[in-house]
């Protein structure tokens, strides 16, 4: 066993009691190098940090020289941080005009506090509505929203009151009222099992918080900047949210989270009382120069037209699984999911796929499906590399080898 292996045994906390395992020497491009000389193809992108895969060039000259000038200097928002104001600009530049003022963060669960505290002081309300399936993230205001009753279990009682409704189901949405604060959405549930809401159901969403004034959070911590095919996933339906969250492809590989509105609406934060919401960390400047590189990255690449294109063949090529294992495949750009029929063979097929030296993941909210997100620059030959892994690791399934 290395060193490394036994402190994280013995040592590091662990986060469920059989992780990977996985002891990663480096990693390049779309790839995963172990110590033990095996390579990986990394199909989740870190679950969607990775957008332009590992030790993109543009990125690391950004973190260099940024390093160089200056670390932390002072908690955000005291001092005027040069990076950290290009990449408020930058990120208000792509989004509506309404979302003007960007709130950063160390994570997207630190921003999903940020923007229901935005949300209560605003409105002076205290419910709460989320959707069955959610994930928000794992501090405490994120984790009542969780869809998942098994999660939200052993650590009540939580913040709220919260009320969840079904996913996608216009009839539910009666129950948002003039009690509630905030309604939190994820424009397509990912760790729910990738599922895809209507345009009728978000329409009826956006008019039913408008009748009732309650704010109507969209989270695109994993959706947003290109990974659905859009730059932002509440393209697709046509509407503008109140506040956006955003983080994991944000920040080029390095932490960083935001929390998006008007400034009518973020501005209650700094008054009755001043420094209402306040952060050390947040907005750091090697992490805003590593993201804004790989903003404008994206952008100039235009990689949600790449996503939206390839995402679909690579779609239709894991459609050819649908069979005796395979319920359905699904999927909105680079975010697949496939439906097993059962969540034994799910965890099985993910097994099978990595010992063949491709990285996915089941998701939490949903153990039958497995989801595939890779980094927005994969090349087609690595995509044949995949599918052509996931063939044989079903193929094990189906022989019952």
């Amino acid at each position: 066993m290395s060193e490394a292996r036994d402190s994280f045994v013995r040592h590091l906390a662990q986060t469920s009691e059989s992780p990977i395992g996985l002891e990663i020497d480096h990693a390049q491009g779309s790839w995963l190098y172990a110590t033990d000389g095996r390579r990986y193809l990394d199909l989740i992108a870190g679950i969607g940090v990775s957008a332009l895969g590992h030790g993109h060039p543009e990125v690391i000259a950004a973190i260099e020289q940024q390093a160089r000038r200056h670390l932390h200097v002072m908690v955000y928002g005291e001092y005027v941080i040069e990076t950290q104001a290009k990449m408020a600009a930058r990120v208000a530049s792509l989004l509506p005009a309404a979302l003007d003022r960007v709130y950063l963060t160390n994570s997207g669960a630190e921003a999903i506090e940020g923007a229901l505290k935005t949300a209560r002081k605003y409105t002076g309300r205290s419910a709460l509505v989320a959707f069955e399936g959610a994930y928000h993230g794992d501090t405490m205001g994120a984790l009542a929203l969780a869809g998942n009753e098994a999660f939200r279990a052993p650590f009540g009682p939580l913040p709220g009151p919260v009320r969840h409704l079904a996913y996608g189901d216009a009839r539910a949405l009666d129950a948002i009222d003039e009690q509630v604060a905030a309604v939190v959405i994820e424009p397509v549930q990912a760790e729910g099992g990738v599922r895809i809401p209507g345009v009728e159901f978000m329409a009826a969403l956006r008019g039913r918080c408008d009748e009732t004034g309650a704010i109507l959070i969209f989270d695109e911590v994993l959706t947003g900047f290109g990974r659905t095919g859009r730059l932002f996933a509440f393209e697709h339906y046509h509407i503008v949210p109140d506040m956006v969250v955003l983080a994991k492809a944000l920040g080029g590989g390095m932490p960083l989270g935001a929390f998006c509105a008007s400034g009518k609406l973020v501005g209650t934060l700094s008054r009755n009382p001043p420094l209402g919401h306040i952060t050390t960390f947040g907005g750091h400047p090697v992490s805003c120069a590593a993201g804004l590189a790989a903003l404008d990255f994206i952008i100039n690449q235009r990689l949600w037209e790449r996503a939206e294109t390839i995402g679909e063949r690579l779609r239709r090529r894991l459609e050819g699984f649908i069979g005796p294992e395979v319920l359905a495949v699904r999927g909105i750009g680079l975010l697949i999911g496939i439906e097993f029929r059962e969540a034994a063979r799910a965890r099985q097929f993910v097994a099978e796929t990595i010992a063949r030296g491709v990285v996915i993941n089941w998701t939490l909210n949903a153990e039958r499906v497995v989801r595939i997100a890779p980094p927005l620059t994969i090349s087609e030959e690595e995509l044949d590399f995949a599918v052509e892994a996931m063939v044989e690791a079903l193929a094990t399934l189906r022989g019952g080898r």
